[in-house]
């Protein structure tokens, strides 16, 4: 696929206000720091589209971001942030879950998860609830190029295969950098494959 348009479109924490479109839309979430924004800005070619921030976990809105005119990004809240008191904890909690619950438009969450840390337990029961609630999902995993590509793999299989204690079929993955574009066309390539399908 190829990025001809992305733009800023709306913020807010309420799903009911996200735009009034029959457009899909493609989330992208994970913990504090897991390189969202960096990834957002790779996959649009946008180097400033999503703001990044040098202290963890200061996107607290659904980030509506449309792209070619015809699908929208959407920039969620990260999760897991341990220095936010507990009633942003619990209010960012909301935000998400009601996104992804009851959000018709919401197509695919994808999921960034940092390819240099073994599992961690909030990702793991995050899939969990995932899978509970039947949301369709695929895995980022980012940062590949801080590591060696044995170690790489060998950390992407240690996951999957923690990943398979749970489910019978493992979701969609994909291995990115945002600093040498690794991934980029496979993630923007399964995306176009999900939009030609709802067409049909």
């Amino acid at each position: 696929m190829e990025i001809t348009s992305a733009e800023f479109i709306i913020s807010n924490t309420d799903y009911r206000k996200c735009p009034d479109t029959n457009f899909p839309e493609y989330a992208f979430i994970g913990r504090s720091n897991v390189g969202k924004s960096s990834l957002i800005n790779m996959l649009t070619g946008r180097k400033g589209l999503a703001m990044t921030s040098a202290r963890p976990g200061k996107t607290m809105l659904i980030n509506h971001f449309l792209v070619n005119k015809n699908w929208y990004l959407v920039d969620l809240p990260g999760y897991g942030y341990a220095k936010r008191d507990r009633k942003s904890q619990e209010q960012i909690k909301q935000i998400i879950e009601s996104y992804i619950l009851r959000r018709e438009q919401m197509t695919c969450l994808f999921l960034l998860i940092d390819s240099r840390l073994e599992p961690q337990r909030i990702d793991l029961a995050f899939i969990e609830w995932l899978g509970e609630n039947g949301v369709p999902f695929a895995i980022v995993f980012t940062k590949a190029d801080k590591l060696g590509t044995g170690k790489l793999r060998t950390n992407i299989q240690t996951y999957l295969e923690k990943l398979s204690e749970q489910w019978e079929e493992l979701p969609p993955h994909f291995i990115t950098s945002s600093e040498d574009r690794t991934g980029r066309s496979e993630v923007l390539d399964y995306i176009e494959s999900i939009n030609k399908e709802l067409k049909k």
